[in-house]
């Protein structure tokens, strides 16, 4: 069909990267399956089936040489995806076409190929992990001592810094690479089970010997870097890996919610702003506007993943005794737009996160405008000590604040409030200016940003240096 006559998946014209898309790709995904075909032919060879060295030879010389074409026409005719394809590779390696499949069912070929691209897809995922979380890492540590507002309910809460609010986004994301690692670790093969798990089929072709059985399973695992093999299936790997992977990239798609609902606030507030191109249009409208439209397609991204979620949990539980095949067309989909949208997620992240703007000065005007109800405990405290009744003292603070606050909410003017205690005989024994400062409010926030780089980022950085690109452009 002509190129632009047709819908194609944003996912793939705009979005993800092209290593994922290729991933996910066709042409990858047949070659995995000939892999593996190949793969269990060399290892049924070597455990003593009768395969020559010359059908391995054409098998070898053929792998690359797919025709999709032709694969079509089979699949016309014989309404299965894997039989055309096992057809159209026996095509340009006749001689080996006796050989392809012994023993094995067309799970051998879908599951394990779709387990051998969930592993290395994972992999792309946790280095776009690494990349945000470095690029967070070094924006946290630059303004590890910035004040600004804390907010609590989207109210002005006690004063945090710029840094330690940027960990917080960015120990999402260790928890989300730590999480990768982990499913990665747990990842097995589905191995060579036959067509209701229990082997049979492999059994019958080495006479009953059970030790040559594991051990071409063991063999063909280990020819795709598989340390671990399902020790049980029906015909198909559980649905619950796929529902475990998934719901671990929903994980993800919070964490960039999260950040990217964050950054549009304070957007809002002129405080932060994503990266602006020199020549990027906010409006087609309003051309003063600077739309925080990274953030918005990041947001718009996660909430389609963490929608993805619920369908294959779903397949997992309507899953039918050994399998049934209402799983194949929703996987299919389910699975691989929950990565490519994640990996599109990851990418706009550290885009964001390496070029952030802050706005010291509109930051510092608006922590000011609040910071004389925060100083009141402070003051609180110093009056007391010199001498006065506790509880009188606050109650003359508590008036003065509903006072102050009314003026500004109901009048427009500025926060008076030190200006009243500083008139208020009880508090003639306070230096109420020099509470002033935002840095005492800000507590260990600096501390807690260094060691938290130092005990969790550092190690992430070690661990995933070679993955760690200066490259974070987006297509669109």
């Amino acid at each position: 069909m002509p190129e632009y006559d047709v819908y194609e998946s944003p996912l793939i014209g705009r979005y993800a990267s092209r290593e994922m898309a290729e991933l996910f790709g066709a042409r990858h995904r047949i070659l995995t399956w000939r892999r593996l075909w190949l793969a269990l032919a060399e290892s049924q060879r070597k455990a003593g089936l009768k395969i020559t060295n010359r059908q391995i030879a054409a098998l070898k010389r053929t792998i690359d040489r797919i025709d999709f074409k032709a694969a079509a026409k089979h699949e016309k005719r014989l309404r299965h995806d894997v039989m055309a394809h096992l057809h159209t590779w026996g095509d340009v390696a006749p001689e080996a076409r006796g050989v392809l499949h012994l023993g094995a069912t067309s799970a051998y070929i879908v599951d394990n190929a779709d387990l051998v691209i969930m592993r290395d897809a994972l992999k792309l995922i946790a280095d776009g992990l690494a990349n945000a979380i470095d690029a967070l890492g070094k924006f946290a540590k630059r303004y590890r001592s910035l004040p600004t507002l804390g907010l609590t309910h989207y109210q002005p809460a006690q004063v945090t810094t710029v840094g330690k609010r940027a960990a917080l986004w960015c120990y999402d994301f260790v928890r989300d690479l730590e999480e990768t690692e982990y499913r990665l670790a747990g990842l097995k093969f589905r191995g060579v089970k036959g067509t209701t798990g229990t082997q049979a089929s492999f059994l019958e072709l080495f006479g009953g010997n059970h030790g040559k059985v594991l051990r071409l399973e063991a063999d063909v695992a280990r020819r795709f870097d598989f340390a671990n093999v399902e020790p049980i299936t029906g015909q198909t790997y559980s649905r619950k890996v796929d529902a475990q992977v998934v719901c671990s990239l929903g994980g993800v798609a919070a964490s960039v919610h999260k950040l990217g609902n964050d950054i549009r606030l304070l957007a809002n507030l002129k405080e932060i702003e994503e990266p602006f191109e020199k020549t990027q249009v906010g409006s087609s409208a309003m051309a003063y506007k600077r739309n925080p439209m990274r953030c918005e397609r990041a947001t718009s991204l996660a909430r389609f993943v963490i929608s993805l979620v619920q369908s294959p949990l779903q397949t997992a539980a309507e899953q039918w005794f050994e399998r049934t095949l209402d799983d194949s067309a929703n996987k299919r989909m389910s699975v691989p737009e929950a990565f490519l949208a994640t990996d599109a997620m990851l990418r706009i992240v550290t885009n964001v996160g390496r070029g952030l703007v802050v706005y010291p000065k509109v930051i510092d005007a608006k922590l000011r405008a609040e910071l004389p109800f925060m100083a009141t405990e402070n003051i609180l405290m110093a009056a007391s000590a010199a001498g006065g009744d506790r509880q009188e003292l606050h109650e003359r603070i508590r008036k003065h604040s509903h006072a102050a606050a009314a003026q500004v909410k109901l009048e427009g003017k500025k926060n008076d409030l030190l200006d009243r205690l500083a008139a208020d005989e009880a508090f003639k024994g306070v230096d109420i200016s020099g509470v002033m400062q935002p840095k005492r409010f800000i507590g260990r926030a600096p501390q807690q940003v260094d060691e938290f780089i130092s005990q969790y980022v550092t190690p992430v950085r070690r661990r995933y240096r070679k993955a760690l690109s200066a490259d974070s452009e987006l297509s669109v």
